[in-house]
């Protein structure tokens, strides 16, 4: 098993400053020794065999249960080597992991057949945790999906308010009293912005206790009761129609077997004149198997889908697409946040759980930022509605829509349309 890891690590690591000690006590460096120094050890045999059979898995697994440390650098210093030591090489192309990742997405109907039942249990293993450990992390908002980065120095409470202004200007609720409903309504933010900024009258549906709870809160707190409602509900279960349908990082938590479901009851529930606006997580490559470890830990019964799985859907739905927009590297960028404030703050979530629990947090936060910047995950935002003529002919109502925001919340922080372009890689 040590010579099957030394294998696949020499191919993967060619530059760099990367050193592994095997559970016998033996040291290896790896790459070119160029920048930071990263030590990884394998403390045990078991790990090590994990590593060598499956490492998408086995990495985040054994890290967490400490049968292996970092002594040198951090996770995501690990993973940089490794996902940029040798960009011509992908482990998961070769023979055995394209194996397994094949079985996973032949038999992925299994895990992502989400029920009313099954899709609310999920949704609670991960949002009902406390909400004290969102806000160790998170902007002051809680917005907990990717933020829109119009500068690389943007602040992230600037850049998820910047995300909210322009999914608002997508949706061009250009009347007060419009109806909208906020499909995975999370901590009631974009709703609530919603119903501010632009007077509509919002519902927000979610299955978890905790999200729910705190949304009815704040909006009690802002005396936006009367204009926005939250009910803890499964979209399923909803009643309509409406102006505007949004959904932002919950189309993730649906599960393929269910867009057709999804797309044809969001159709239902959309007036004939009426826009949605989707923003999802999406693969820039072929559909595939989610990540094994991301499925167990953190995400279970969620699928990440390519542009191609959502458009099937959607062409049996009745809806039309009529805008598409891929954000790259902005969710790299929120994860980077999120992943430092979470390090900043590691022993407050460790009052919170454990240490177990902490290090597959930092195991997630960090694998997840670099699927974003070095593999191959972006953000759909894909705008629908029955009508083709229900939005304007051109893009510019956007820009529009903005500036008009922007104007009305009085951020000298945010930056206007015409900003500069978000490089390839952010400055540190």
């Amino acid at each position: 098993m040590k010579f099957i890891v030394q294998a696949l690590v020499s191919r993967l690591v060619e530059t760099g400053n990367l050193k592994i000690t095997y559970p016998d006590g033996s040291c290896q460096a790896f790459g070119d020794g160029t920048g930071s120094p990263v030590h990884l050890r394998i403390n045990t045999k078991k790990a090590l065999r994990g590593l060598a059979l499956d490492p998408a898995y086995y990495l985040g697994h054994y890290y967490g249960t400490g049968d292996i440390d970092l002594i040198e650098g951090d996770m995501y210093g690990f993973l940089k080597a490794v996902f940029t030591g040798n960009p011509d090489f992908k482990y998961y192309d070769t023979g055995w992991n394209r194996l397994l990742d094949r079985l996973r997405y032949l038999f992925r109907w299994v895990r992502e057949k989400n029920s009313v039942v099954r899709a609310r249990r999920n949704v609670q293993h991960h949002y009902d945790l406390t909400g004290e450990l969102y806000d160790l992390f998170l902007d002051r908002d809680r917005q907990y999906s990717c933020a829109y980065f119009q500068r690389p120095d943007q602040s992230l409470d600037d850049a998820q308010l910047a995300k909210k202004r322009h999914i608002a200007a997508k949706l061009n609720i250009n009347r007060p009293g419009q109806s909208v409903l906020d499909i995975g309504s999370g901590w009631g933010g974009m709703a609530l912005y919603l119903a501010r900024q632009l007077g509509a009258k919002v519902t927000g549906v979610t299955l978890s206790d905790e999200q729910h709870a705190l949304s009815v809160k704040r909006a009690s707190e802002a005396g936006l009761s009367e204009a926005v409602t939250f009910l803890l509900q499964d979209y399923r279960n909803t009643q309509g129609p409406f102006d505007r349908i949004v959904s932002v990082g919950m189309f993730e938590h649906v599960g393929r077997p269910n867009y057709l479901t999804f797309f044809r009851k969001s159709a239902s529930l959309l007036k004939q004149d009426g826009v949605m606006l989707l923003h999802t997580i999406g693969r820039t490559d072929r559909p595939s198997a989610n990540n094994p470890f991301i499925e167990k830990y953190i995400f279970p019964g969620g699928y990440i889908p390519a542009l191609s799985e959502v458009m099937q859907a959607v062409e049996k739905s009745g809806l039309a697409v009529t805008d598409v927009e891929i954000l790259r590297l902005h969710y790299a960028e929120t994860l980077r946040h999120w992943r430092e404030r979470f390090m900043a703050r590691r022993e407050e979530a460790r009052a919170l759980y454990d240490e177990k629990f902490c290090r597959i947090w930092e195991f997630y936060l960090a694998a997840s930022e670099s699927a974003f910047r070095w593999q191959n995950l972006v953000v759909f935002q894909i705008q629908l509605s029955h009508d083709q003529q229900a939005m304007p002919l051109t893009r510019d109502y956007i820009g529009r829509g903005e500036d008009c925001l922007l104007s009305h919340e009085g951020s000298p922080k945010a930056e206007p349309r015409g900003a500069r372009q978000y490089p390839r890689e952010a400055s540190r």
